[in-house]
């Protein structure tokens, strides 16, 4: 009875090194960055882990199908490194001596990727499916809604605009408020001064004195004595 049990074992030792090996039908490769991940807090690779995975991709098969009945001794590990990678397949369990097709197994971790990555505290990068696609994280949303960003700028614009023109208005007005004082200043002290209009200098004539046109003048001297 015993040597039907150990040949048993054997057999069905044999067939897992066959069904779980490099490059294999419905084998998948997953590799591990726990160092690059957690740093001073990376915890060792150990048979402890590797039974924590195998618990984890049972749960996402059963989780995927109620139908499934994957126990954790139908998930296989082989060639596992020093830098943490390694195969693995799932076999039929109820037969155990067939693999789950490839197309399921991927579909069970695409579904339940993140349940994984959380329980060894990793992520799509850290924890590497080699052939199953990573799932995408849903998009983050800004806490401030993009309209009313883009409402405060077209505020901002406004009011700015709204400033320089008054501004630019006082400015103005207080340049035609002095320039009209020192005028009538002139006005009042009866000064001639020079202006430029239309690039052409012109006088300003004293309104008090008046202004003698130097033509009229001589001619006055002319015909006076008579």
């Amino acid at each position: 009875m015993l040597r039907v049990s150990l040949l048993t074992l054997s057999v069905v030792a044999i067939a897992h090194a066959e069904l779980c090996k490099p490059d294999a039908q419905n084998a998948f490769k997953v590799r591990l960055s726990i160092k690059t991940a957690l740093g001073e807090n990376a915890y060792a690779w150990d048979a402890n882990e590797e039974y924590l995975f195998k618990a984890m991709v049972a749960f996402a098969m059963r989780r995927y199908s109620s139908k499934s009945t994957t126990q954790i001794s139908n998930v296989l590990l082989c060639n596992v490194t020093d830098r943490v990678s390694f195969w693995f397949v799932v076999t039929d369990s109820s037969k155990n001596v067939t693999t789950v097709p490839g197309s399921v197994v991927e579909a069970a971790i695409r579904m339940n990727r993140n349940r994984i990555n959380s329980a060894f505290l990793l992520s799509d990068k850290t924890l590497q499916f080699l052939k199953i696609t990573s799932t995408l994280s849903p998009p983050v949303e800004p806490a401030t809604p993009v309209w009313l960003i883009v409402f405060g700028v077209v505020l901002c614009l406004i009011v700015a605009g709204i400033v320089f023109l008054v501004v630019s208005g006082i400015q103005k007005h207080k340049k035609k408020t002095k320039e009209s004082t020192e005028r009538e200043n002139l006005e009042e002290k009866g000064e001639v001064t020079v202006t430029v209009e239309n690039g052409i200098p012109c006088e300003v004539l004293d309104l008090k004195a008046g202004h003698v046109n130097g033509v009229f003048a001589a001619d006055d001297e002319r015909f006076t004595p008579l």
